[in-house]
């Protein structure tokens, strides 16, 4: 193990030698850049187990108000089709009033990277809103597109949806039958255990704020990166589950919304690079008076299957601040900047984490 770290020190001096050297001849070694890290915002409802749903049932449940973000990620695996649902449960005695500002739901589908990578787009172009009015102790269902919300046998439904809560609001995801009416069904439901996953729970702080320490100079610093996912550099978030208490960690960190700022001395390209495994997403830039969304990759459904597998020397050098690209390596384009640049990102469902953010020179003038 020390050997192989030596080696990976001395091809990082010999990069940092050939970048000083010419900018043309920067190296195929990447050093890790540094990043502070915060976390802010209200609270994620994260609904993904049980994934494969057998049976009828609330798949999760809990109260929130305030800002909060709902995700849920489930498939139906029996063999007749069923409803899914999303049910805001007035607690107060008074009027509550939940405002949609944001919002992703695909239409379900086999393909589960069809589903993720439509779910993240539309959830990056942030086009979606709505308005939700409860009485006193009101129940009401919440499905903005009827027809998505019906699942035949084998198809998964993903959705995100941003939300505010003037007062407490309960909030059910529930799998029910075809033609049963969802309210009345509630009344009489039960809770579905977990699987073996246990990816469900309540999560504070909903955001996650990726600021470069320092100003990224590719002369000087050769190829960078930073890791998104790998529970190392980025941990992942540690929540309750509401209807067991138990403690529950979320990995891969799915309905964490991220901001990654950066900022730059020279142009300098961006690229994301799977090293999990297959990943089909979205992401939004903004830059100076622009901005606009990203499919990662945009000529493709999905990338990060031609990627080696790593093998622990590789791993454990990622871990101490220094990765390889190879010629296997996969890179997503997301553009040339040059100052300050950032960018929204969520992991996107379906899709294998960790991810890269490289950053190198840019072939442009």
């Amino acid at each position: 193990m020390n050997f192989v770290k030596k080696i990976f020190a001395a091809l990082a001096t010999l990069s940092i030698f050939m970048s000083n050297a010419s900018a043309e001849k920067i190296s195929t070694v990447m050093h890790k850049l540094e990043v502070e890290s915060r976390d802010s915002g209200g609270t994620l409802i994260f609904s993904d187990s049980p994934e494969y749903v057998r049976k009828n049932g609330i798949l999760y449940t809990d109260t929130v108000s305030g800002d909060a973000r709902v995700l849920f990620y489930h498939l139906n695996d029996t063999g007749v089709r069923k409803r899914f649902a999303i049910i805001f449960e007035n607690t107060s005695r008074e009027k509550n009033v939940v405002k949609i500002t944001r919002g992703g739901i695909s239409a379900p589908n086999r393909n589960y990277f069809t589903v993720g990578k439509g779910t993240q787009t539309m959830y990056m172009q942030d086009n979606f809103k709505d308005k939700i009015e409860l009485r006193r102790y009101e129940r009401k269902i919440y499905q903005p597109y009827d027809k998505y919300f019906l699942l035949k046998p084998g198809q998964l439904i993903h959705g995100i949806c941003d939300f505010n809560a003037d007062k407490p609001v309960k909030i059910y995801l529930m799998m029910y039958p075809e033609n049963a009416d969802p309210l009345l069904f509630l009344d009489r439901a039960e809770i579905l255990p977990k699987d073996e996953f246990c990816l469900r729970g309540t999560f504070k702080n909903m955001n996650r704020t990726l600021t470069l320490k320092k100003s990224y100079d590719w002369r000087r610093d050769g190829l960078g990166y930073i890791l998104i996912g790998d529970n190392v550099n980025d941990l992942y978030k540690r929540g309750i589950d509401a209807t067991d208490g138990s403690e529950v960690i979320n990995y891969g960190n799915y309905g964490i919304n991220y901001t990654l700022n950066f900022h730059t001395k020279l142009l300098t390209r961006f690229c994301l690079s799977p090293i999990g495994g297959q990943y089909a997403g979205a992401l939004r830039y903004k830059y100076f008076d622009k901005s606009g969304v990203i499919q990662t990759p945009h000529n493709k459904l999905y990338f990060g299957d031609r990627m080696p597998p790593e093998n622990q020397a590789v791993a454990l050098a990622r871990i101490e601040g220094i990765s390889l690209m190879t010629e296997g390596t996969e890179l997503s384009e997301l553009g040339s900047y040059r100052g300050q640049v950032s960018f929204e990102y969520s992991p996107p469902g379906a899709s294998n984490l960790p991810v890269n953010i490289v950053l190198m020179p840019s072939a442009q003038k």
